[in-house]
């Protein structure tokens, strides 16, 4: 039977759907030698791919993981560099299975990102659709405003659009800086530093600390532990409540 590639991968645990599809934008995905292009299809049984120069090898059935990374500072998280100095992939050492990140957390932020080969529950939590929550402490200079933190919450203009609005709330101020809480429902690039910067704040230090029902908690940085079933069950249950309610995601079962 023939598969789209991007579907190929996503099962046998490569990365999301959605992080195929870029690869095969970007050139860096080969079938039996060739460059491919989106909508290619293969037969797992017979052709040969590859990513990166890498040779995908395709099983029938791939036990399904789930782990809560805490990501330090200087770490990428994006497939294209692999083979960075610093790399989210070195610090699960001890996991058998091949495991990608969800989602981006830039390389000077740090905290909570889940690792998984579940190309589905990634897909899931990444499509803007789910609009799960995902919960920031956020650390910017000079002092803000009650203007300033009034714009990040109801959404400023950045790079793509009118951000999404977010519920801000202040922990910590001092004469030259403040630090706040934001949970935001959409994930684009660099989304917060874009949105400080769009109201004159440096953002100095930022940590994602939870997803939405997943907390990071005391976990410390540069380790990891899996997730509960009740943990996996409970994010995905939380998707699918927000894209119901957004209409956008229909229950398959």
């Amino acid at each position: 039977m023939d598969i789209r590639i991007q579907k190929v991968l996503s099962e046998q645990g490569f990365c999301s759907r959605r992080a195929a599809e870029e690869l095969i934008k970007k050139g860096k995905v080969k079938l039996n030698g060739h460059i491919a292009s989106l909508g290619d299809r293969m037969d797992p049984a017979k052709d040969v791919l590859s990513v990166g120069g890498e040779r995908v090898y395709l099983t029938r059935k791939v036990e399904k993981v789930y782990y809560m990374l805490h990501k330090p500072r200087g770490y990428v998280t994006t497939l294209d560099d692999r083979h960075a100095k610093k790399n989210v992939l070195m610090l699960m050492t001890g996991v058998e299975n091949r495991v990608f990140p969800v989602g981006r957390l830039d390389k000077d932020s740090e905290g909570l990102i889940l690792m998984t080969n579940d190309g589905d529950f990634a897909n899931l939590i990444a499509h803007p659709s789910g609009g799960i929550s995902k919960t920031y402490r956020v650390s910017v200079k000079p002092a803000a405003t009650e203007k300033q933190l009034s714009m990040l919450a109801s959404g400023v203009e950045i790079e793509g659009g009118l951000s999404a609005p977010a519920a801000v709330r202040v922990t910590g101020d001092q004469a030259d800086r403040t630090t706040f809480e934001i949970v935001l429902r959409e994930g684009r690039n660099r989304e917060i530093r874009k949105m400080c910067g769009a109201v004159e704040l440096e953002v100095t230090r930022l940590k994602r600390t939870a997803v939405g029902p997943l907390q990071l908690g005391n976990l410390p940085a540069g380790r990891y532990r899996e997730l509960k079933k009740q943990e996996v069950i409970a994010v995905r249950g939380a998707c699918k409540r927000v894209g119901k309610q957004n209409g956008d995601i229909k229950d398959s079962r």
